[in-house]
């Protein structure tokens, strides 16, 4: 039982030492919080509610991403097979995130208008409305992008320089 207490321990040290994942993450709470500042300037009010849901400047998951794929590229190496994966993965959730879902966004809100324009009050649908905010627009994917690059060159880079 002690080994395995110690085992796990060791496992959890291991993944707190591991600086390209603490700087995705320290990037995607950075977006979070500048998202949560943004929101609260444009709305007037603080809304924790923000934190949870998609869309927002800026993306937080373009932040992610951007910081693991530069953090891979500055600890393992620009010419290393996994920077080539965590680009090719960072293009795929960028994209996804100002494209695929941007188009599900409008959508929803088109169906969410033909819901309320074309059924009377007696219709049996699910009256709850469909999410319409869901992706992100290019400005705040490549907003968060640049976000990902800068925190992990503060969190890494400057850790190499003599």
């Amino acid at each position: 039982m002690v080994s395995q207490t110690t085992s796990a321990i060791d496992d959890i040290s291991q993944i707190l030492d591991n600086r390209i994942l603490l700087v995705a993450v320290a990037a995607c709470l950075i977006a979070q919080v500048l998202k949560l500042i943004i929101d609260t300037i444009q709305n007037g009010k603080f809304s924790v509610k923000v934190l949870t849901t998609t869309g927002g400047m800026p993306s937080a998951h373009s932040a992610l991403v951007t910081a693991l794929a530069a953090g891979v590229g500055e600890v393992l190496g620009w010419k290393s097979p996994e920077f080539a994966i965590a680009t090719i993965f960072a293009i795929v959730v960028m994209y996804d995130a100002a494209g695929v879902r941007q188009a599900a966004g409008k959508q929803a809100r088109i169906l969410n208008q033909m819901m309320d324009e074309l059924f009377s009050e007696d219709h049996k649908f699910n009256e709850e409305k469909l999410k319409e905010l869901l992706g992100h627009t290019p400005v705040q994917v490549i907003a968060g992008s640049i976000l990902g690059i800068v925190v992990s060159w503060l969190f890494l880079g400057i850790q190499q320089i003599p």
